[in-house]
């Protein structure tokens, strides 16, 4: 299975979702490929926002090594699923997502028990721990779907 997390520029949501759902699933024994990149170009090559880093590093989450791109045609083919933060990266990713992929296209929180359905952009909210918590919770679903 290979998964690829979206969000606006990928400098906090979708790196801290890849790097949250592959600590859980390697935790869990359970092999997938994730990256993430940005709906934007504007921090292509940066590492993670630094707050960011720092919330989900206090979790126990890596994700300094990681460098923001944006999304390119050839991921709707390599991808099994594409996984947008929000309706507004769920409808980015659908403009330009060829027809014979829509499949693919999802939202993080529709795998979480709750009702969140998007996961707010704490590089503007600056509220990181709650970021947290909902991409923690769409990826314990994502994974159980995955590994189920």
């Amino acid at each position: 299975m290979k998964l690829l997390f979206i969000c606006l520029g990928n400098i906090c949501r979708s790196p801290t979702a890849q790097a949250v759902f592959e600590h859980m699933a390697k935790d869990a024994g359970v092999w997938v490929e994730c990256d993430s990149a940005g709906t934007g170009n504007w921090h292509s090559g940066s590492a993670p926002y630094a707050p960011m880093q720092k919330a989900a590093g206090l979790r126990g989450i890596a994700m300094a090594h990681l460098r923001a791109r944006q999304v390119e045609t050839r991921d709707f083919e390599k991808f099994d699923l594409i996984i947008g933060m929000d309706r507004e990266n769920y409808d980015d990713l659908r403009r330009i997502c060829p027809e014979e992929h829509w499949g693919k296209l999802h939202m993080l929180l529709d795998y979480a028990d709750g009702a969140a359905r998007e996961v707010p952009d704490p590089y503007y909210t600056r509220d990181f721990e709650t970021a947290l918590d909902l991409i923690e919770a769409g990826c314990a679903g994502l994974l159980a779907q995955v590994s189920g």
